[in-house]
């Protein structure tokens, strides 16, 4: 092979290693865009998934008390229509009375509101219950001796403690 034959053959190799560099750039710069494009559909989609989802929050927050609301509609009708009955007798108001709160007991029921009201010799119970007092008693001590004011909880929540007076240590 002569000098010529040997330029000329690398020349060649030349061109094709150029040629293959080429069509590779070009094929990584294909590959580059497609990915880009990927990657801001998908970041388009992230961003619509969050705002849905802020939406559906913010729609739950503001109609979250709508279910609950209604359910005391009833038992303000029902205070509405006693308080219009001018002639009532005194039994005619508590029984009324003690249907309305039992209208009211339901509702928060419905709404799983349930009273935290312990019983006289219950251990006392931080989470549930706030000592108000303690007074000597004949029984254990830290034990519920009466109940001043129920609590309540709200889905295994605590709303409001039930105040207590509570057993003193002997």
């Amino acid at each position: 092979m002569s000098a010529a034959e040997a330029l000329a053959a690398q020349a060649a190799a030349t061109e094709d290693a150029q040629a293959a560099m080429v069509n590779e750039l070009a094929t990584l710069k294909a590959q580059n865009a497609d990915l880009a494009d990927q990657f801001l559909r998908a970041k388009a989609e992230a961003e619509n998934a969050r705002r849905r989802a802020e939406d559906e929050i913010s729609k739950a927050r503001k109609f979250a008390v709508e279910s609950f609301a209604e359910s005391l509609l009833a038992v303000a009708d029902s205070l509405e229509a006693g308080l219009a009955i001018q002639e009532a007798t005194r039994e005619q108001l508590r029984e009324g009375s003690e249907a309305t709160l039992k209208q009211l007991k339901s509702a928060l029921e419905r709404h799983k509101v349930l009273e935290i009201a312990p019983a006289a010799a219950t251990r006392f119970d931080p989470h549930q219950h706030q000592a108000i007092s303690m007074v000597p008693a004949a029984q254990e001590p830290n034990t519920v001796v009466a109940v001043l004011q129920k609590g309540y909880l709200i889905a295994d929540r605590v709303l409001r403690p039930a105040l207590v007076t509570v057993a003193a240590p002997k």
